[in-house]
């Protein structure tokens, strides 16, 4: 038995990319999983791992979502690349809800059922951007540091209770997310398509590849076994920001 077999779980932008590969973690540990995305392909990727499929925008209300959940995995995200002064403001205010306001209504939702157990595991997926800032980013770096400043406070409040709260800051994952920004990146920066893995996605990296979304989700398996793990960042960045 492994530390989340038979608890339930609830990983959002889990069609795809790291929520997806934490969904298949956990399930394959023995958690009862919940899948949540706004992409209908959730429903049968949900039926294939024997969990449940939620469709929704994150933006709006959680109610729908279930409030008995054991773990919860915060990993929902978009990205858009462009300077401050070209940033749509509607994009900024939506990216920041998706990432940081969501993950509030979410962990709200939830922690009266983990408190009343007096076990729960909130993990949100954060990122190097979490911690470092890049240039062109401003809505997903505002958002990932809120989120990480929101942890800690989940953290020294869930204490008591038996609930943990931390955060997994990967650098560039080979992901959807990821691959869309090749071209922006490209032009934003004046070099080839070609050349953005190498001078943009992996110059701060130590060890020079991407990063798997399995080795994101062995991170976050690892923090739900973990009770005095608590209030922290744990970055999978191959060194990215050991610099």
């Amino acid at each position: 038995m492994s530390s989340v077999t038979g608890h339930s779980a609830l990983v959002t932008g889990a069609a795809s990319g790291i929520g997806l590969a934490c969904a298949r973690t956990l399930a394959s540990a023995g958690a009862k999983v919940h899948l949540a995305d706004r992409d209908p392909q959730v429903l049968v990727l949900a039926e294939e791992l024997g969990g449940v499929g939620h469709v929704l925008d994150l933006t709006g209300s959680v109610a729908a979502l279930p409030g008995e959940i054991d773990i919860l995995v915060n990993n929902a995200g978009v990205q858009h690349v462009a300077p401050i002064h070209e940033f749509p403001a509607e994009r900024f205010s939506a990216m920041v809800e998706l990432m940081l306001g969501a993950a509030f209504r979410l962990t709200r939702h939830v922690l009266p059922h983990m408190y009343a157990r007096g076990w729960g595991r909130l993990v949100h997926i954060s990122s190097v951007h979490g911690m470092r800032a890049s240039a062109f980013k401003s809505a997903y770096v505002a958002a990932k540091h809120g989120l990480e400043g929101f942890s800690k406070v989940a953290a020294l409040e869930g204490a008591p209770h038996g609930v943990t709260s931390n955060c997994v800051a990967p650098g560039y994952v080979r992901t959807p997310l990821v691959e869309k920004q090749i071209a922006d990146q490209a032009r934003l920066h004046g070099i080839s398509e070609a050349d953005v893995s190498s001078q943009i996605f992996l110059q701060r990296s130590a060890v020079k590849r991407l990063i798997e979304p399995s080795e994101v989700a062995d991170a976050v398996l690892w923090l739900c076994g973990n009770s005095f793990v608590t209030g922290t960042s744990l970055a999978v960045d191959g060194g990215w920001s050991a610099q």
